[in-house]
């Protein structure tokens, strides 16, 4: 059960502002634009058109002015981008009052949207910045989605928030984790569940009692008024903490099943625990950088938004919306959620032929079927090869590398450069020349080998789970392809490059936002509004960092993980590339991973140890990304309007809810399923922990000094580092010299760099065909196709991954689950691609 309402700042705590026009009698006076003061709409159907310069205000009737005078009011403030001043409502509202049982009553007031309305607290003036035109965000992408509207009278911290909240985090947690162990996972995605949580928070406001009573001095209610789109947004977030994995439980099932060294439950619960919530404690700094600022978007939380205020905005909102469109030059046709159905529809539909009935289409290898018997065309051309020229009809497959209809089309140029310059041109010359006798293994794999091409059993060069030297010499090194060998080059140049990129070019918003974070400067509206929302106590942050450190060096302690001085090695890494890392994701929705350089670090400190090297990298890397993981979803309330602590308090225990599900699963199923994790428990085979276990043994088994050391045949790969380092220098020199060049400000080495940071496992053919839906949507649509894209871009990806979720789910359920295959013909066939030999080595074996 919750409070009623939202949560208010102490008068005390926000700055002062001075600004006389909003006066103690809630007149408001004049200032760069009068704002005329209306009757309600329901009494004046036409009210007379406001001229926004106007010398004087337009008088109100004595039962409106003392309901202005007396009541406290809530601005519901929106700014719109046509070229015309329009009339936007206004709506205040009284509180309801638990001693007299009062009800909340509305009035409407009407005004242009270059004026604003005001509170007379001194926090709620702020939010409708007093004496200066409402403008809007300066993103174009951020306007398209994201209204300048709120109500912070509008109830979040909900019995039904929470109820649906836990519901899903312990649903979502099970089923994704039971699925993650199959060879090909089926997960319940956050859209499905923002898409089922809607009616069941309808149906919640139907039935629950509406009667309130008073705990610890507060009013409560089951049933505060209708199920709101805040309330809606905070169940997503909570199911976005469960909806991947904990990354920890892969390490208790490489200890369970791949080097029989079981530590128990309690091991196993401290550790996914301790890794879950360390890092959200740098969110507390993060939020400066990385929240507040107008210009970091987070492009992945505007379908978010444009998929809530899809599902929000219907019946009477729709002919608004018509209006709105034609305002800015568009036609009045079809509403965002008529759109958003039809788009679900359609993707559901189309996703049973690749997912089911012709998975062929999702990779046309057409190049490849020219002569499908000869080696080096099927691994140019194969999907399992470079994939040049292979066409995917999947939306699934086309956007498993990138996320095309949100990230910018200037990112996506310089994924695509990188993605062409590293796997279309050095790899097959890297190959074809036989570089690190290369052509004895695939051109495109995980696997791990000896000299000859055979599989590299590990088992062999360990006794106790640490590597035997001697049994190593004996056996002999591990080998792996060039293309994997060149991708570790590649990410350690990537890291480098990041931290140089944000020093050059952020170095000085950095320096700038310290000055900031206390001031209105850089902060748009959406950081205007959110003043009427307590802000989280760094002090809550500073006890989380405490008590989940305390933990953290407990659990490494007593079951003999990590060293503890280590464990702070580790978490050092995570808090120094925190900052770069979050920002190059805010900007181009690239992450830039740590796992590379975590292991790396471990495994020049403790080789021969591997599961103290995956236990320093789920410390470090994870705690990286949960840190950023937080620091969007605070973007998304930014963006929504929603309290920050209870955003705060909704990450944190859903986080840990849903690591105890997915260990117990796991637990279970390790228990339940004898093969689980080989060959013979199919379908059971863990494929995702496979290559986990392979990055172990890599890194921790045989270790970097012995794969990449001095002496070794990959030494040249820890070059990476320096090239990295340097690669950002002479285009900002560039920059400086030729600012007046646009292009050379929009090279982007961090995201060049990790454009092949996921091959392998991903596949090649994946990017191509992703930014190919870049180039239409996010290139040609959003500059000759303006209204359009506007108004339907994000809806339609937020639309098409819904269909492929839903029909992904019902074809597993009602079918592949119970062994119905489609009948056999040649779009069914094993080799989907119909290119089998781009599986194997130059030699054909």
């Amino acid at each position: 059960m919750a409070a009623e309402g939202s949560e208010k700042p102490e008068p005390d705590s926000a700055p002062q502002n001075n600004d006389t026009s909003a006066s103690d009698n809630g007149n408001i006076s004049p200032n760069a634009g009068d704002v005329g003061i209306l009757p309600s709409p329901s009494s004046q159907p036409h009210p007379q058109t406001i001229q926004p310069n106007s010398a004087a205000s337009s008088p109100v009737d004595a039962s409106t002015a003392q309901m202005v005078a007396e009541q406290p009011r809530i601005a519901r403030v929106r700014s719109r981008t046509g070229v015309e001043d329009q009339l936007e409502m206004f709506s205040w509202s009284e509180k309801s009052n638990p001693e007299n049982g009062s009800v909340t009553s509305r009035s409407s007031l009407w005004s242009t949207s270059k004026e604003k309305a005001f509170e007379r607290d001194d926090v709620e003036s702020q939010i409708s910045v007093a004496g200066s035109s409402i403008e809007n965000s300066p993103i174009e992408e951020v306007r398209a989605c994201v209204p300048v509207t709120d109500d912070p009278t509008m109830p979040t911290n909900t019995f039904r928030m929470w109820f649906l909240s836990l519901f899903f985090t312990l649903l979502v947690s099970f089923v994704n984790q039971f699925f993650y162990l199959r060879q090909n996972p089926v997960s319940i995605t956050y859209t499905v569940v923002s898409l089922i949580s809607l009616p069941l928070g309808r149906f919640m406001a139907r039935v629950l009692p509406r009667r309130q009573f008073r705990i610890f001095g507060q009013t409560w209610s089951l049933n505060p008024g209708p199920f709101n789109i805040k309330e809606h947004a905070l169940i997503g977030t909570a199911v976005a903490c469960c909806s991947g994995t904990a990354y920890a439980v892969d390490i208790v099932i490489l200890q369970k099943k791949y080097y029989n060294d079981d530590q128990g439950f309690m091991a196993g619960f401290m550790l996914i625990l301790t890794t879950q919530i360390t890092g959200f404690s740098l969110a507390g700094v993060l939020r400066k950088f990385l929240v507040k600022p107008a210009h970091m978007i987070w492009p992945a939380n505007l379908v978010t938004v444009a998929l809530f205020r899809t599902l929000h905005e219907n019946g009477g909102s729709d002919e608004q919306h018509q209006q709105e469109h034609k305002s800015q030059g568009g036609h009045g046709r079809m509403s965002r959620m008529k759109f958003f159905g039809w788009v679900t529809f359609g993707s559901f539909v189309w996703y049973w032929f690749p997912n089911y009935i012709f998975p062929t289409l999702t990779a046309f290898s057409v190049l490849c079927w020219i002569d499908p018997s000869n080696v080096v065309l099927s691994q140019l051309t194969g999907s399992n090869g470079l994939g040049i020229g292979t066409l995917s009809f999947d939306w699934a497959t086309s956007t498993s590398a990138l996320s095309p209809l949100v990230t910018p089309w200037w990112a996506q140029v310089n994924i695509m450069v990188g993605f062409i310059v590293v796997a279309w041109i050095i790899a097959p010359i890297a190959y074809y020349t036989n570089l690190w006798n290369s052509k004895m293994f695939p051109i495109l794999t995980a696997g791990l080998f000896k000299e000859d091409g055979t599989k590299y059993n590990k088992s062999m060069v360990m006794t106790n789970n640490i590597l035997d030297p001697v049994k190593y010499e004996a056996y002999g090194p591990l080998r792996m392809d060039s293309f994997f060998a060149l991708t570790y080059g590649i990410g350690f140049a990537g890291l480098t490059a990041t931290l140089t990129h944000v020093l050059l070019y952020h170095g000085k918003d950095i320096r700038d936002q310290w000055r900031a974070a206390i001031s209105m400067r850089d902060h748009d509206i959406h950081s205007k509004m959110m003043l009427a929302y307590k802000e989280v106590p760094q002090w809550w942050y500073g006890m989380l960092f405490l008590v989940s450190l305390a933990l953290s060096i407990l659990t490494v302690v007593k079951w003999h993980y990590l060293p503890w001085y280590y464990l702070l090695v580790s978490l050092a890494l995570a808090f120094v590339f925190a900052l770069p890392v979050g920002i190059v994701q805010a900007v181009t929705n690239q992450q830039p991973g740590l796992n590379v350089i975590t292991e790396y670090v471990i495994g020049y400190l403790m080789p021969g140890h591997p599961i103290a090297n995956v236990t320093f990298k789920a410390y470090g890397y994870i705690t990286n990304v949960q840190a950023l993981q937080f620091t969007q979803d605070l973007k998304l309330g930014h963006y929504m309007k929603i309290p920050p602590r209870i955003m705060f308090w909704v990450q944190v225990i859903c986080s840990i809810l849903a690591g105890m599900i997915n260990l117990a699963t796991t637990d279970w199923l390790l228990r339940a399923q004898p093969d689980i994790c080989t060959k013979e428990g199919y379908p059971w085979t863990c494929r995702n922990t496979n290559t986990f276990y392979s990055a172990s043994v890599i890194w921790g088994v045989i270790g970097p000094g012995r794969m990449f050391g001095f002496g070794s045949q990959y030494s040249v790969i820890q070059w990476g580092f320096v090239v990295g380092a340097l690669l950002p220098v002479p285009i900002w020199l560039l920059c400086r010299r030729y600012h007046h060049i646009d292009f050379l400000h929009k090279i982007h080495f961090p995201v060049l760099l990790a454009a092949t940071s996921s091959m392998p496992p991903a596949q090649a053919y994946f990017y191509p065909n992703g930014i190919l839906l870049g180039f239409i949507f996010m290139w040609y649509l959003r500059r000759y196709k303006n209204s359009w894209w506007r108004r339907y871009n994000y809806v339609t990806s937020a639309a098409m991954d819904t269909g492929v979720a839903l029909s992904g789910l019902a074809c597993y359920f009602l079918l592949q689950s119970w062994d119905k295959d489609f009948v056999k013909w040649w779009g069914t066939s094993e080799d989907i691609d119909h290119c089998p030999l781009a599986e194997l080595n130059f030699y054909g074996k």
